[in-house]
């Protein structure tokens, strides 16, 4: 089950279906389909916080992933783990991608189950194997969604 939430400030407009969509569509490529994830969609306060607390980085970024792996003993399924994106450091970048917001989430939440299943681009080699796989599926994605 892929678990979206809206913090209590965000207020978007988007199709979270898609967004669903997306991280199973990653999560079927990549072999792991029975997997929960809670993805979170936040402002840049709570994510600046968070990102000096869990980071020491005193500023706000775009997703953070902190993974679980655990079995829910209720469910008997795997939890993976949960993903944070800032909604206004989305719409940032989303207009210098020239995309949509909806799209620039979509890809961050890619982004962010690929660091849950133990992805990084913190090393020229991790970046040479996570970005073009992220672009993939995203790629990917976009075309499904626009035949459905």
């Amino acid at each position: 089950m892929i678990e979206i939430q809206f913090d209590s400030t965000t207020k978007v407009d988007i199709d979270t279906s898609h967004i669903d969509l997306a991280i199973r569509h990653a999560l079927g490529i990549l072999k792991k389909p029975e997997m929960d994830i809670t993805l979170r969609l936040i402002d840049n306060g709570e994510m600046h916080r968070l990102n000096q607390t869990f980071r020491g980085e005193d500023k706000t970024t775009d997703v953070l992933s902190f993974n679980q792996d655990i079995q829910d003993p209720q469910t008997g399924r795997f939890y993976l783990g949960d993903i944070l994106i800032s909604v206004p450091q989305a719409a940032v970048q989303a207009a210098e991608h020239e995309h949509s917001l909806e799209d620039e989430i979509i890809f961050l939440s890619i982004h962010g189950t690929l660091h849950l299943l133990g992805y990084d681009h913190y090393t020229e080699d991790e970046k040479a194997i996570m970005w073009p796989l992220q672009d993939k599926l995203f790629s990917q994605f976009k075309g499904l969604a626009d035949q459905g």
